[in-house]
């Protein structure tokens, strides 16, 4: 029932801007972070006392001056930004914009936003913190809101008509509202929607990659199964049978589709959909798309959709079945309603049309199944891109949980928890990684995979292949093996793992925030990531093999155990000077990550010496020069050994027709010599190389594999055959497969230890004695 006056209708209409040539300068305004205005050269010294700044030319009577706005300002700006950005070209200009809710002059509120299209009006309340906090005092904006909104919408509706659709948005920047709290229950009640961090950024990234086509997934966000109208689209169909699925295949204009239309992102934005699984468009492609089809280009395969009937209901109405076959034609009735067809494939080519000139009179066709769970949707959209290999690494790891938890694999049920675990260390407000970690299509400061990767090597969790454990693998993990009810071993592992890597994260954080905040730095960075999860996994696994902690350890006792050498770490990498600090955060390569954790666990095994693991015993002893040298040593003299005997006995045995013997080695050898005196001649050094000095182990381990026990045609005394000079038994076997296993081994330390002066790898002493072995095998025994 109408309660405005025609003044009070005229004052409201005056607080809304419609002139496109205005609001792109208001937007222009409204996306700065400052605050402009001009005053009177006379005042720029009062305004400049009042946290004013002069800025740009004087002009000739006024002063340019600007102030950097308040959090709560550019919070609201941000959001009409957003708004002007989907397309509304009808908006408030500032912030005085009021709406009565009723006759009762003192029943009125100011909107921070309200955005108007032909279809659609939004008001939107806008509350935000300067930092992540948890919200209050938000009783008063809930208690009365029905009754209020009840009374906006009458007004709205008085002004604009009916025909417009009106949604209330309380948006929210930086407070956290627990998902199940009051607050949010009332403001569901009123059919209102909330609009956090997440959603404000997932629909920035919709605007960038879907850009003015974002309207569409938009609506399907906010009005989701909402009716647009109550006239039922009905279509011809034909209904047919996969499996156990029953789907519908008909043919539909794009722009139906598109409002009907619902895109699952895998974002957190989406988060009470889970599990989700979709990437967001490439845009480049988008523009393509819509190119393609105004030029007369069409695409001949079906858009693939799931329709969420568990509010709207697909009615299917067959004509009478004359045929011998299962398919049946007939008409499909689907409710005209927002975000009720989830696009499971084909949004590029849906979304390729929001442009499109032939946008209304296309039709493209559809295979549609009926209420899909969204693991039945998961799993028919991996099927699909499995192939086209279009899902991005980053995607399947995230996807990784919900595809394989209740694997009857163990090592696919460790995948889910390993993602599962990454996956709440992000979400988690009590984390100090919350929003720091790219799930899905959410991109943040730090990637999913090395993660995984960190928890793959922790030991916080063992190591499975098929359904068999690495028994090595199972001291310091937190997952009982023993438990065969694997949903809540796994739910029980998570909490521990996630627990125990928040604390050590928070210890970080609340301790040595100036390390913990430095962006690319030791600990938040994608290197330091991996070197600081598996850090803390080898410290639990060392405490674990004390006898101090177990699987029932409590959180806080398992971290007060480790507390001391995490505390040690990270005050030596406080006190690392400034050429020790970039000497390692310069560090290139795919080894740079293990790099850092051999650096971590020897700045421990610094102060705490008892704290000394096998792989950083293994990587000093590589780094010692004293054995690198002797390694050296050993590889030359048996490898010049190896050549002699190997050209000496082929001669023997072959004569002048030695060359010819070995002809596919020696080609190989000289393609090599030559590629070596061309690459001499081009840096200008005058040595030329022959094919003879270009053998390598694997050719010498060909001919002798070849001619093992071949002797000469002549008898000849001093012959010994290969079988003779090379057989070595190193603990593997006596057969010759067994005894030629050194040759494997050698060549293997020899390339460790190719490049002088290399770090990369190197050996151990365990392999500096094997080649001491060898060498003395040849040298004592064949020479005494």
């Amino acid at each position: 029932m109408a309660f405005l006056k025609d003044y009070q209708v005229q004052e409201i209409k005056g607080k809304l801007l419609n002139d496109k040539s205005i609001l792109g300068k208001l937007y222009k305004a409204k996306r700065s972070e400052y605050q402009v205005i001009s005053v009177d050269h006379s005042l720029v010294e009062d305004y400049e006392k009042k946290g004013w700044e002069t800025f740009g030319k004087p002009l000739k009577t006024k002063t340019k001056l600007r102030k950097r706005k308040k959090h709560s300002k550019q919070f609201e700006d941000d959001v009409w930004c957003q708004f002007y950005n989907l397309g509304y070209r009808h908006l408030n200009f500032d912030e005085n914009f009021i709406l009565p809710f009723s006759k009762n002059p003192g029943d009125k509120k100011q909107i921070d936003v309200i955005a108007i299209n032909d279809e659609t009006i939004f008001l939107i309340e806008c509350k935000s913190s300067e930092k992540q906090t948890s919200a209050r005092l938000l009783k008063d904006e809930f208690d009365l809101l029905g009754i209020r909104l009840d009374g906006f919408k009458k007004a709205l509706w008085q002004i604009f008509g009916k025909e417009r659709k009106i949604k209330y948005i309380f948006a929210t920047r930086n407070l956290r509202i627990p998902v199940n709290s009051t607050h949010l229950e009332r403001l569901e009640n009123t059919n209102s929607f909330y609009y956090n961090n997440n959603t404000y950024d997932y629909v920035n990234s919709l605007i960038k990659n879907y850009k003015n086509a974002a309207f569409y997934q938009f609506l399907g966000l906010v009005f989701k199964n909402e009716l647009i109208n109550n006239k039922k689209i009905e279509i011809p169909a034909v209904k047919g049978k996969m499996g156990k699925k029953e789907y519908y295949m008909f043919s539909i204009e794009p722009s139906l589709l598109l409002k009907m239309g619902f895109i699952l992102h895998r974002t957190r934005a989406n988060e009470s959909e889970f599990p989700t699984y979709q990437r967001l468009l490439v845009p480049s492609r988008l523009g393509k798309i819509t190119k393609y089809i105004d030029d007369g280009g069409y695409f001949p395969n079906s858009i693939i959709i799931n329709f969420n009937a568990k509010k709207r209901k697909i009615i299917f109405e067959p004509n009478s079945k004359e045929t011998n076959s299962n398919s049946c034609s007939g008409t499909l009735k689907i409710p005209n309603s927002y975000g009720i067809a989830y696009i499971i494939d084909g949004q590029h080519r849906v979304y390729g049309y929001a442009n499109s000139l032939f946008k209304e009179n296309n039709t493209i066709p559809v295979v549609g199944f009926v209420s899909l769970d969204t693991i039945e949707q998961l799993e028919i959209f991996m099927d699909i891109n499995e192939n086209q290999k279009a899902v991005s690494p980053s995607l399947r790891l995230d996807l990784a949980e919900d595809l394989n938890w209740d694997s009857d694999r163990a090592d696919s049920r460790l995948l889910a928890l390993k993602s599962s675990i990454t996956k709440n260390i992000a979400n988690s407000e009590s984390s100090p990684l919350f929003n720091k970690i790219s799930v899905g299509e959410d991109k943040a400061l730090l990637t999913f995979k090395p993660f995984m990767t960190a928890l793959n090597v922790s030991g916080l969790l063992p190591i499975a292949k098929g359904n068999k454990y690495n028994p090595d693998s199972l001291v310091g993990s937190l997952y009982d093996t023993n438990n065969q009810d694997h949903n809540q071993e796994m739910l029980r592992a998570k909490k521990k793992i996630v627990d125990y890597i928040i604390s050590c994260y928070d210890f970080v954080e609340q301790t040595f925030p100036d390390i913990f905040n430095k962006e690319k730095y030791f600990i938040v960075s994608n290197r330091g990531t991996f070197a600081f999860i598996s850090i803390i996994g080898s410290l639990n696994k060392f405490v674990t093999e004390k006898g101090l902690v177990d699987k029932s350890t409590s959180n806080n006792e398992r971290f007060n155990t480790i507390k001391p050498y995490l505390e040690i770490l990270m005050t030596s990498l406080k006190n690392l000077s400034n050429e020790e600090a970039s000497k390692h955060l310069t560090l290139l390569g795919a080894g740079a990550d293990t790099k850092w954790l051999r650096f971590f666990q020897n700045l421990i095994n610094s102060k705490f010496s008892e704290y000394n693991p096998i792989e950083l015993i293994d990587w000093k002893e590589r780094q010692n020069e004293v054995y690198q040298d002797k390694g050296r040593q050993y590889v030359k003299v048996v490898e010049r050994h190896m050549k002699k005997v190997v050209l000496d006995n082929i001669k023997v045995l072959f004569g002048k027709n030695w060359e010819l013997e070995i002809n596919k080695i020696k080609t190989a050898c000289q393609e090599r010599a030559n590629n070596e005196n061309e690459k001499n001649y081009k840096e200008g050094i005058d040595k030329r190389v022959e094919w003879t000095e270009m053998f390598n182990i694997n050719d010498y381990k060909v001919i002798i594999e070849k001619y093992w026990s071949k002797k000469p045609e002549e008898e000849n005394a001093d012959f010994k055959t290969f079988q003779e000079h090379f057989s070595i038994d190193i603990g593997q076997g006596k057969n010759k497969k067994d005894v030629l296993k050194w040759i494997s081994l050698f060549n293997s330390y020899r390339n460790h230890l190719a490049h002088e002066g290399s770090k990369e790898k190197g050996i151990n002493k365990k392999e500096v004695d094997f080649l001491e072995n060898i060498y003395k095998n040849f040298f004592d025994e064949h020479y005494n």
